[in-house]
């Protein structure tokens, strides 16, 4: 998740952070203007089937803060599941009132994107472009590293000396070839910022069970010809990331994803089925996607149930990992450590 190296770099710029979002609206804000993300049966759609169904592994601790899971096990920085590469998960966890700071420390990457996501309790971010947020509950932080970047990780001051829940994820996405040595950039996504879309039942029976609760889809990014509205962030290659939440138990959605892209559904609280076939995904179990199929169905079996949608076109390249860095080659790999090692990642 935060990968760090010997070399210590210089100190970040010291302008105290600023909070992403000071009048935050709730994560699932009124989906009234957008059009239904299914509508009735999808006549002609063809739905996407399970290749794999993944279990939670062991969590383990990243700098003092972050008690996360590896969400991909041992297909990250795999072909199969590109263009993501990664998924750390830090569930729910009550953390007591402290002084000490609990996160990570500056560290480089170099190559692809990340992209954190505060659930409950605060992130705050530093980097060496000079950007100070804290990311609270909703929010979303995207960054492109690019050609490199210097960033830290830490529970915000307010959370610490409060205390509370904490629970985040951060996902790696990567870039292809001819936009690895791009300038870095840096998008901060307020929670009042994420367009939401309204989940429509694949049954039009089923509408009077949506009376009550929140059905509807967060599109933090995605095509507009696909959920009726733009998603909030700006991509390199064609990608889905959508926040889900189903109040409704026991009733058939179709979401749309294209045809091709890889797909990942990762159950982040309650539990569904998917496909035709309905197979079971418990809490916070993961179900890798077969490339064809232009719907995902989904049925909630808990109420209130909430998931997380990645999809994207495959970047047909090779993909060369080591440490914080993404390249196509091991010879790029040793460039960008050399960069950091000399001080000329950041600047």
């Amino acid at each position: 998740m935060f990968a760090a190296l010997s070399r210590r770099p210089p100190p970040l710029a010291a302008r105290p952070a600023q909070r992403i979002s000071r009048a935050r609206s709730t994560p699932f804000a009124s989906a009234a203007s957008a059009p239904p993300s299914g509508s009735g049966t999808m006549a002609g759609k063809k739905c996407k089937e399970i290749r794999e169904i993944l279990k939670a592994p062991p969590r383990h601790w990243v700098g003092n803060g972050f008690h996360v899971f590896p969400v991909f096990h041992n297909r990250a920085f795999t072909k199969e599941l590109s263009p993501w590469l990664m998924f750390d998960y830090a569930a729910p966890k009550e953390f007591s009132p402290s002084y000490e700071r609990r996160g990570v420390g500056q560290h480089p990457h170099r190559g692809f994107e990340t992209i954190t996501i505060a659930f409950n309790g605060e992130v705050e971010h530093g980097d060496s472009m000079g950007n100070r947020d804290i990311i609270g509950p909703g929010d979303v932080q995207w960054m492109t590293a690019a050609r490199g970047i210097i960033h830290e990780e830490f529970q915000s001051t307010d959370f610490q000396q409060t205390g509370g829940v904490f629970e985040m994820c951060q996902l790696w996405l990567n870039l292809p070839a001819k936009h690895k040595m791009d300038p870095p950039k840096y998008q901060p996504i307020l929670a009042k910022d994420i367009p939401v879309a309204p989940l429509a039942p694949t049954r039009e029976a089923d509408n009077e069970k949506l009376k009550t609760g929140e059905n509807s889809i967060r599109v933090i990014a995605g095509d507009e010809a696909t959920y009726g509205v733009k998603g909030a962030a700006t991509t390199h290659t064609p990608v889905e990331l959508l926040d889900i939440r189903i109040a409704a138990k026991d009733v058939s959605f179709d979401v749309p994803v294209p045809e091709g892209h890889n797909t990942i559904v990762f159950v982040r609280r309650g539990a569904i089925t998917v496909g035709e076939e309905a197979k079971p995904v418990n809490p916070q179990g993961v179900a890798l996607m077969h490339l064809g199929g232009d719907v995902l169905r989904l049925s909630a079996t808990e109420a209130d149930t909430e998931v997380l949608l990645l999809a994207g076109e495959p970047i047909d390249e090779p993909i060369a990992a080591r440490g914080p860095f993404v390249m196509n080659t091991h010879e790029e790999i040793m460039q960008a450590n050399k960069d950091f090692m000399n001080g000329r990642m950041g600047q």
